[in-house]
Parts: C-alpha cells; sequence; structure tokens
C-alpha cells in the first residue's frame, strides 16, 4: 500500500450514487481500503481513482494529474476509448452479477423463440393451436456473435440446454464443446446455419454493421436475431426490410443506436419485433462494487489492474 489514502471519485448520475455508496464503501472495508476517501466531489488534482459512468458528463481527464485508474461502470466503453485526454489505464466493468444477469436474460429470449411461446402467449382467443412442438433444443441451431466474457458464458449456458452452439468472433477463440469460427468466411458459415443468432460483440468501427443486407440474406429464411449487445451491431433499415421479407422471422432488441428509442421508431410498431428497454444486463451494485475496490486495491498495492481495456481495439 502508498503511505497516502487515496482519493476516490465517483463520477456518475446522482441516483446512481444513492445505489452505490452503501455498497462501495462496504467493499473498501473488506479490500483493506477503509481510510480511502470515497466522494462525487474533489479537487481533480487530489484525485487517484475515477468511478465512472460514461453519462456521468465528465469529459476533460486533464485537470486529474494524480489520476491513476479509471474504473468504467459499464461493461461497454465505446464512448470513453477515444477521449483524447484519458491517458491512464481504463478498466471496463466484468463481474459475475452482469455476466449472470447476461445468461439469464439471453437464455429467457432463446427458449422464448424455440418453444415459439409467443404464439401461445399472445393467442388467448379460443383457438386450440396443437400439433406444432417444437424441435428438441439437440436440433436447434444457436449462434452466439462475440466470444467474450459475456458471449462465451452464453454459448456454454446454451449447450448445456443441448442446443447446437455455434460461436463467432473477429479473433480466433476457443471454448471447450462450442464450434467456433473467425474472420470474415467464418462468419458467413456461422450464419448460414443459425436459426437463432445472439449478438454480444462490442461496439466498434469494425463490427458496426455485422448484420447488414448481405449478411441477413445468409442466415436461414425465418431465423430469429437476439441483440443484448450493442444497437450499432444491426443495419436497421436492412433488419427492416429483411423482418418485412420474412427472410428474418422475429427479432427481439434490447440495444439501440438512440435509447432511448424514439416512439416513433418503426420497431415499436413492427409485429415482428420486441423491444426491451436495453435491460439484459444491469451492472448490480454489490457485485460490481467489489471489482471495483479490488481493482483499487490492486492499484495501491502496485499489482496489475483487471479488465484493462485495449484502447486499439476498442474494448
Amino acid at each position: 500500500m502508498t503511505d497516502r489514502s487515496p482519493v476516490v471519485l465517483f463520477a456518475a448520475k446522482t441516483e446512481r450514487w444513492e445505489q452505490y455508496e452503501g455498497p462501495l464503501r462496504t467493499a473498501f472495508d473488506a479490500a483493506g481500503l477503509g481510510d480511502a476517501t470515497l466522494t462525487t466531489e474533489a479537487d481533480p488534482a487530489e484525485v487517484d481513482y475515477i468511478i465512472y459512468a460514461p453519462n456521468s458528463g465528465l469529459t476533460d481527464f486533464t485537470p486529474f494529474t494524480r489520476l491513476k485508474a479509471v474504473l468504467n461502470l459499464w461493461a461497454g466503453v465505446e464512448d470513453v476509448t477515444g477521449n483524447p485526454t484519458l491517458n491512464v489505464p481504463l478498466a471496463r466493468m466484468v463481474d459475475d452479477g452482469l455476466t449472470e444477469g447476461m445468461v439469464e436474460w439471453v437464455t429467457g429470449h432463446v427458449l422464448r423463440h424455440h418453444l415459439g411461446m409467443d404464439t401461445h402467449i399472445h393467442g388467448q382467443d379460443g383457438v386450440w393451436r396443437a400439433g406444432s412442438a417444437p424441435p428438441l433444443a439437440r436440433d436447434r441451431t444457436v449462434a452466439v456473435l462475440g466470444l467474450g466474457v459475456l458471449g462465451a458464458a452464453c454459448a456454454r449456458a446454451l449447450s448445456a440446454l443441448n442446443f447446437r452452439v455455434l460461436g463467432w468472433s473477429r479473433s480466433a477463440k476457443s471454448i471447450d464443446g462450442i464450434e467456433t469460427a473467425h474472420g470474415e468466411d467464418g462468419l458467413d458459415a456461422t450464419l448460414r446455419r443459425a436459426e437463432i443468432v445472439v449478438l454480444l460483440l462490442p461496439d466498434t468501427p469494425a463490427t458496426e454493421n455485422t448484420l447488414n443486407a448481405r449478411t441477413l440474406a445468409l442466415v436461414p429464411r425465418g431465423a430469429v436475431i437476439v441483440n443484448p449487445g450493442r444497437g450499432p451491431l444491426i443495419d436497421d433499415d436492412a433488419l427492416l426490410q429483411a423482418l418485412d421479407s420474412g427472410q428474418v422471422g422475429h427479432a427481439t432488441l434490447d440495444v439501440f443506436r438512440t435509447e432511448p428509442l424514439p416512439p416513433e421508431h418503426p420497431y415499436w410498431a413492427h409485429p415482428r419485433v420486441t423491444v426491451t428497454p436495453h435491460i439484459a444486463s444491469e451492472t448490480r451494485p454489490i457485485s460490481a462494487a467489489r471489482v471495483i475496490a479490488e481493482n483499487i486495491r490492486r492499484g495501491e498495492a502496485g499489482e496489475p489492474f483487471l479488465h484493462l481495456v485495449d484502447r486499439g481495439a476498442g474494448y
């Protein structure tokens, strides 16, 4: 530990401070950081760490001359990686609570589409719709695009439910029990087999419009798109055209280019689209606070930080 107790600035919306203050102080105590100063206001020249939400309004890191690291509260870092004033390590949020929440949302919606649950949930009209049992999971192919922490966890969970799971990433990845591919040729081959496509890629220039008119034309007709990743991963106009033509049977979307999704956006009224309000995986204060405290403990002990962002890759 250093001789000076660290000053930690919490830079996020006011309501987040109300949610995080208690869990952070508890986590700090458990990590041996009970003497740290945790505050929402501080002289920038005295701040050692910033617990950061990209929508906090803080964009200029230049005054923070003692800053050792910025610890993001979100898994997504696309709104901060390009900031030229941020010249210290940036850690993204990776915590068990976030991962578990994503796995639950993804498996829930994949099962919903696999089982055709919407037909019966919305079909309470006196019609007995028998004779339409779905195939077993072992006969349904699900593709997970993006094999980071969240994507790999979802792929494993779906495989445990006996789905035939394909995994794709931009660079080569290996996951026991999952058939993986990478690169553009690998993407095309994966999509040609995917009856349900789950998007869990980061938002970078290289991943924008991963699903576009060309790639959407590759999936088996009637395939389902599930996007809890990032809005820009999909060309919205191309998806709407694919939905209208029946090439895509349904899209369940949790993330969008503009959030909240404007009321006039055609996704709201489309009969083959389900909109959820960016709830696939919320950061839980209790588990996130432990991750943040551990990184500050590491910083004070001179140990490597966890979950550092590769600025070149953008995640």
